[in-house]
């Protein structure tokens, strides 16, 4: 069974906090500081293994998890760092941020490695801040937060060329015959499951490429009627498309394959700009001949007859793939939007606007509540256990504007203020 898609959560481990102690030994006075830093949180990552096919180990681990960075302790010793974890995946694997669809990456070679998740900084002891200014450091630091989110893995085949149609256009048959693929066969529509991969080896030319036989479209398939949604996206690789449109009579020729073009445009890919090699299947049918003529004439271009059951014109089609895929650049799974125009940066003044490290709520009379990814990003690396400590975080809110912001809000002194579980009372 190809699993093809899962989303996982992945979180790498916390730095371990830095420890707050001073040497205390007989006969030796004045030890000093000598709280050790914490160690790294482990990362997590995730790597391209060719003898995987599948995402079926993913369908029910939902978790991908690093261990915590070890804590220091006194005596300058440092906390272990965290391993980092590995976990394997198809090559062919794209991986994409569930929140804002955000793409991370492309492992589409044997042994490309993706870091996911990075494990936090470990948190620096109180002998790391000593100075000739500050003697005895009353002050550590907690460990850096792992990071926490939840991705999407999606697998797109590595496939040269893919065929393309309606439900039994004569897909499998095809890559039956080229290949060595056995492919089950059948004369109903979705015989063909999930997709199929075979490698098509042209001995005059001394040349291989894969073929893969995609599971049939039908209209709608882009909104997710029938197979196609599932399967679209492993087209997105393919240099080629060989378009197959059956001549047995059963539906209209150029019907079904304006039909499919429309699938492929609305798809949203750009699928349509794939180099296409159209393909009149069935030849061996009554009326095919009829058909195939009236067909080319609706297109205005030739097109290849097919027959699965003489092999007219497989050979010849073969090497006019293997011709186009020669000369095709692969196309990028993801563009990235430039900001450039004529080499030159261009800024936009929202766009580069900094990001606001805090925001702050009134939720009711003489309470007030800093909230805000950055700024609770950074409360949590302060160690309030002291009074440094507590000045430090103070020195901070007051570096990045929090007074002015509480005056603008209308907080007078005697209020609240609140940043996650640490408050204290605003005074002008």
């Amino acid at each position: 069974m190809l699993i093809d898609r899962a989303i996982v959560e992945v979180r790498s481990g916390k730095g371990g906090d830095g420890a707050l102690s001073f040497h205390r030994e007989k006969n030796v006075p004045k030890g000093g500081p000598d709280g050790g830093n914490g160690g790294r949180g482990g990362s997590v990552f995730l790597i391209a293994k060719s003898n995987v096919n599948t995402l079926l180990a993913y369908r029910h681990s939902r978790l991908l998890a690093a261990e915590d960075g070890e804590k220091g302790d006194k005596k300058l010793q440092f906390g272990h760092n965290a391993a980092d974890v590995t976990f394997e995946v198809p090559v062919g694997t794209v991986v994409y941020e569930e929140e804002g669809n955000r793409f991370l990456g492309d492992l589409s070679h044997d042994g490309d490695i993706l870091c996911v998740a990075k494990g936090g900084r470990g948190g620096r002891g109180n002998a790391a801040f000593k100075s000739s200014r500050l003697r005895v450091p009353r002050v550590a630091e907690n460990g850096h937060p792992g990071e926490k989110k939840r991705i999407i893995l999606e697998l797109k085949l590595l496939a040269d060329a893919a065929l393309v149609g309606f439900p039994s256009v004569g897909k499998s048959t095809l890559l039956n015959i080229v290949s060595k693929a056995s492919v089950a066969t059948a004369d109903y529509p979705f015989t063909t499951l999930e997709p199929n991969l075979g490698v098509v080896t042209l001995p005059d030319l001394g040349a291989q490429f894969v073929l893969a036989d995609m599971p049939g479209l039908i209209e709608g398939a882009h909104e997710g009627k029938g197979l196609g949604i599932a399967f679209l996206r492993h087209i997105e690789r393919c240099r080629v498309l060989i378009h197959m449109v059956s001549m047995d009579g059963e539906r209209d020729p150029y019907e079904a394959y304006t039909a499919i073009q429309d699938e492929l445009r609305l798809y949203g890919a750009k699928l349509e700009e794939r180099p296409q090699i159209v393909v009149a299947s069935k030849m061996d049918a009554d009326g095919a001949e009829e058909r195939k003529a009236e067909f080319e004439k609706k297109l205005g271009f030739k097109v290849i007859g097919l027959s699965a059951l003489t092999e007219e014109g497989i050979t010849p089609l073969m090497k006019k793939a293997y011709e186009l895929i020669s000369k095709t650049e692969p196309f990028p799974i993801y563009i990235e939007e430039s900001d450039e125009v004529g080499g030159m940066k261009v800024y936009d003044a929202h766009k580069d606007d900094k990001e606001r490290e805090f925001v702050i709520l009134h939720p009711k009379d003489h309470l007030f509540v800093i909230t805000g990814e950055k700024v609770t990003k950074e409360y949590g690396l302060y160690n309030l256990s002291s009074d440094q400590g507590v000045s430090r975080l103070i020195a901070y809110l007051n570096r990045i504007g929090i007074d002015e912001a509480l005056l603008e809000k209308g907080a007078v002194d005697g209020d609240t203020v609140q940043l996650c579980d640490f408050t204290f009372e605003f005074i002008q």
